[in-house]
């Protein structure tokens, strides 16, 4: 992995920003450029589930990262059901060839 695959994965910090008397807030325009964001730019805001904070995505963006992760859970799904199997095929029952002393 190259530094340019790691800093892809680590989150940038735009600067910050102040919510106004309406409740509407100025993303930074370098932010706004980097993610090509544009008035007309629909954006989910969903709730934290670590705190008092917000995640904010392109809506375009949502169905992509539902898909990616209902992969990752087939994923671990599959991985799990091949190790239960494997387990309890070749598992044999316990204290069953106890000798007495």
């Amino acid at each position: 992995m190259n530094s340019r695959d790691l800093d892809d994965r680590v989150p940038k910090f735009y600067g910050a920003t102040v919510v106004g008397e309406r409740g509407q807030m100025v993303v930074p325009a370098e932010a706004r450029k980097d993610l090509n964001l544009t008035p007309s730019t629909k954006l989910m805001v969903f709730s934290s589930n670590i705190g008092d904070g917000l995640l904010i995505i392109k809506a375009e963006s949502v169905s992509e990262m539902l898909a990616q992760a209902s992969r990752l859970i087939n994923g671990f799904e599959t991985m799990f059901k091949s190790h239960v199997g494997d387990d309890s095929e070749s598992e044999e029952p316990r204290n069953s060839h106890q000798e007495n002393d």
